[in-house]
């Protein structure tokens, strides 16, 4: 399953779309696209895969995304049989985060809105009372315009950032380089990393790209990303084994040597660990 990378808000020339969806089944393909998005869907079932996530859907389902997500909604093969009493339906919210420009985030009273948006970088689904709540403002938004649609937005992200009724859809694979003024040390090696977690890598080099000892490198690693090193890198190798399960249609032994690992034991054993199933299963699930 290939990812379409795309622009939402320059199909529709407006930094903010709301959008009904009405459809005999959901038509968009696996893609990605810088704009943050609010799904709520109103009626139909499937599965739905986003980042390294397959999980059911039924309506009522509410997700919000942060950028650059890959994600698609399928739905299951009935809705494929031209039966006219079945409808996709759902609202869709389109946004670039830019929209408040770059001072609103400096604002101490916007951190909430600005965590929740780094947060959505995993994918978030909304449950309970929130997902009541915003489903009926969803339905109102379809009506507004200008900057009442602006304004039904943020108090829609107000009432996320302070909610509980959230749950992460994917783990967090990748942490960015800090963002802050003084370069990161581990920059490098986090660009490192994304380059060469295929290949063999010893604390040593990384060391060395940090300019640091393994010893103090391996002490800020630590704090910095609240997990050792060896830990971070199955995480992006096992993060790649799953997008090439869903996208190509190589073994498992040969997933596991590409990326980075020597025995398919080994690679089985730690991806069971952080997915909470095997590789086989997950593949069976991405592609049914």
């Amino acid at each position: 399953m290939k990812i379409e990378n795309t622009k939402i808000t320059s199909y529709h020339n407006s930094s903010v779309s709301v959008i009904s969806r009405e459809d005999s089944f959901f038509q968009a393909p696996f893609h990605s696209h810088p704009e943050l998005e609010l799904v709520y869907v109103k009626e139909s079932y499937g599965k739905r895969i986003i980042g390294n996530s397959v999980e059911q859907f039924v309506p009522g389902d509410m997700v919000f995304l942060g950028s650059d997500i890959p994600h698609v909604w399928l739905n299951d093969e009935i809705y494929y049989q031209g039966i006219s009493t079945l409808k996709a339906k759902a609202i869709v919210v389109y946004f670039n985060k830019e929209i408040f420009g770059p001072s609103f985030y400096e604002l101490k009273e916007a951190q909430k809105i600005n965590s929740f948006f780094k947060q959505a970088a995993r994918g978030v689904v909304i449950t309970g009372k929130t997902n009541q709540l915003i489903a009926k403002k969803l339905e109102k938004l379809l009506q507004k315009k200008d900057f009442e649609m602006i304004l039904g937005l943020f108090k829609i992200l107000a009432l996320l950032s302070e909610s509980s009724d959230i749950s992460f859809i994917n783990t967090e694979f990748y942490i960015p380089a800090d963002a802050s003024g003084k370069k990161d040390k581990l920059s490098a090696v986090f660009e490192y990393l994304k380059d060469n977690y295929n290949e063999e890598i010893s604390l040593i080099k990384i060391a060395e790209i940090s300019h640091m000892t393994p010893t103090s490198f391996c002490r800020m690693f630590k704090l910095k990303t609240q997990k050792s090193f060896v830990e971070y890198l199955n995480e992006i190798r096992v993060s790649n084994a799953c997008k090439l399960l869903i996208e190509t249609d190589l073994g498992i032994s040969e997933i596991a040597y590409k990326c980075g690992y020597k025995t398919a034991s080994n690679f089985n054993q730690l991806f069971k660990k952080l997915t909470k199933t095997t590789p086989k299963e997950y593949r069976q699930k991405a592609k049914n």
